[in-house]
């Protein structure tokens, strides 16, 4: 499976990087912050992962 922040739509809450730190990252560009993968998922990580996907407020977190 495969993990995107769509980074036009993230607002940067960090809700993603409390659910799986492994995967997601918070960086500042422009004066913005936004999440980034800096990681691809592992089986065990899933769950977490979900997580994030489903508590993102602006859904900017897709799943492949």
């Amino acid at each position: 499976m495969k993990v995107v922040i769509d980074i036009d739509t993230c607002i940067g809450c960090g809700s993603c990087v409390m659910c799986e730190p492994k995967v997601f990252k918070m960086i500042e560009e422009n004066g913005e912050d936004h999440a980034i993968v800096i990681a691809q998922p592992t089986d065990a990580m899933i769950d977490n992962v979900e997580d994030a996907l489903s508590n993102c407020p602006v859904s900017a977190i897709s799943m492949d």
